[in-house]
């Protein structure tokens, strides 16, 4: 295993780096493209979230990988090298492993123990493995993460140490609504729920995504009176429509409109989450100016959960205009408590870094194992065959039983070695044992390889292992 991941996070640098660096999805396919044409790499795939850009890649070499995947991510994002290098980061082997596995858990995310990050992995592999840039190891890797991520939220409580970032963001909100009475500026009371808060109130959610999807269940149970949906694709936001409006569902009058209407929808909203993938502004802070003209009594609340950017940050400035955006809720964030659970996930993580490690070190062994099996089949046929040329008298069932009698021979010379073998080259440090065994039985390394891509050639099935 040489895995590498390169990237950036908001943990690493700033929001507005983070938004240079913001792929599109056609952006991210050309990446994987790009970077399986490059020579260190053999398998690639990118986790692309509102707050982390990560290129994974299978490499060959380590300093060359590191400076391939480090230029392709730059060049993709429109971004010089330099801008983007003191705010990159560089996971290895294991130490790339730990890395996933504790995303997966919520533990890397802005809000400690969100699980949204769960379907983004998941959207991260399928993308590669309809692309095909995933092979054995990259499948293996995101396919364990996800099982831990899940292992994580159901054996501790993560949940409970931090939200979804559209709960967290919901939160802010309400938390520093201004009252309403008049002294707009003036904060309601801490502790407001979210509920409390948005009860009656009219919401417009611009995106039909998962995020914005997310944000219109959940302004919906908070008991909000009607919902707007703008999206550049109208029949999604009519789908997102229908489900809100499904019966046993949430039960809010909801309607879609075309995202071009969004400012127009603006005068009437009291609440707009924005999350779509456009590269330039939804709404610009004029449009904003103007919708909450003479709107005193009645402020805006504005959450943009979007990368780049939907919403204008001059709305900051505006008066009756409450705006919470990625960078707002990484600084919230930052001093959040962390729950008691968190040490236990670590642990998760700890125990599954080291069973992955092994599995992947034994597997390396494998093709070596079944190469001197199929080597010492070979001379059991080779001398059977000699043995009945020189005796052709001999009976079919006396020869018979002479080949099962080597062959059981060789079998039990062969068992303890090969199964002590892959235990040894479980252990960290033993790698080193497949070379072993190829030079003390004279394997030929195309015999070797010829198994290892038989059997890595299971793994192109585009559905395996599909959650």
């Amino acid at each position: 295993m040489s895995l590498l991941v390169v990237g950036l996070s908001h943990r690493s640098a700033p929001v507005s780096v983070l938004e240079r660096a913001a792929l599109t999805a056609d952006a991210q396919a050309k990446l994987l493209q790009d970077t399986l044409a490059t020579e260190p790499a053999a398998e690639a795939a990118v986790l692309a979230t509102c707050n982390r850009i990560e290129l994974y890649a299978d490499v060959d070499k380590f300093h060359a990988g590191v400076a391939e995947l480090s230029t392709l991510l730059a060049r993709h994002a429109g971004a010089g090298l330099e801008e983007l290098t003191p705010y990159l980061y560089v996971h290895y082997e294991d130490r790339a492993v730990h890395h996933l596995f504790s995303v997966a858990c919520g533990l890397d995310s802005m809000v400690v123990g969100e699980g949204q990050i769960l379907g983004q992995i998941k959207d991260a592999l399928a993308r590669s493995q309809e692309l095909h840039t995933a092979g054995r190891l990259l499948n293996d890797l995101f396919q364990s993460a996800l099982r831990v991520g899940k292992r994580a939220h159901s054996e501790t409580g993560i949940d409970r140490a931090g939200q979804s970032l559209v709960s967290f963001g919901l939160e802010q909100l309400a938390e520093n609504a201004p009252s309403g009475d008049g002294a707009a500026d003036a904060p309601s009371d801490s502790g407001t729920s979210v509920e409390d808060w948005a009860k009656g109130k009219r919401a417009l959610v611009i995106g039909a995504g998962s995020m914005s999807s997310l944000a219109a269940a959940t302004l919906a149970r908070a008991g909000v009176a009607e919902i707007a949906v703008a999206n550049r694709t109208r029949s999604r936001a009519e789908r997102l429509v229908e489900i809100l409006g499904q019966p046993g569902g949430t039960g809010v009058a909801a309607r879609a409109l075309p995202i071009g209407e969004a400012t127009d929808e603006l005068p009437r909203a009291d609440i707009v989450v924005s999350c779509t993938g456009a590269t330039g502004l939804v709404l610009p802070a004029q449009a904003i100016e103007e919708a909450t003209a003479g709107r005193a009594a009645r402020p805006l609340a504005l959450l943009d959960l979007a990368m780049p950017r939907d919403i204008d940050a001059a709305a900051h400035r505006l008066d009756h205009v409450h705006l919470v955006d990625i960078e707002s809720l990484a600084a919230a964030s930052a001093d959040a408590p962390m729950a008691a659970d968190v040490e236990r996930v670590q642990h998760i993580v700890a125990q599954e870094v080291d069973a992955f490690g092994a599995a992947q070190r034994a597997a390396h062994i494998t093709p070596t194992v079944v190469a001197l099996r199929t080597m010492a089949a070979d001379v059991v046929a080779a001398e059977t065959a000699r043995l009945h040329g020189r005796l052709p008298g001999l009976g079919e069932r006396e020869f018979a039983e002479i080949t099962q009698t080597v062959r059981r021979v060789v079998d039990k010379l062969l068992h303890a070695p090969t199964v002590r073998v892959k235990q040894l080259a479980s252990e960290p440090g033993g790698a080193g044992y497949a070379d072993a065994l190829r030079t003390l039985f004279d394997l030929d390394p195309q015999t070797v390889a010829a198994v290892s891509r038989a059997d890595a050639s299971s793994t192109d099935d585009p559905n395996r292992g599909r959650s």
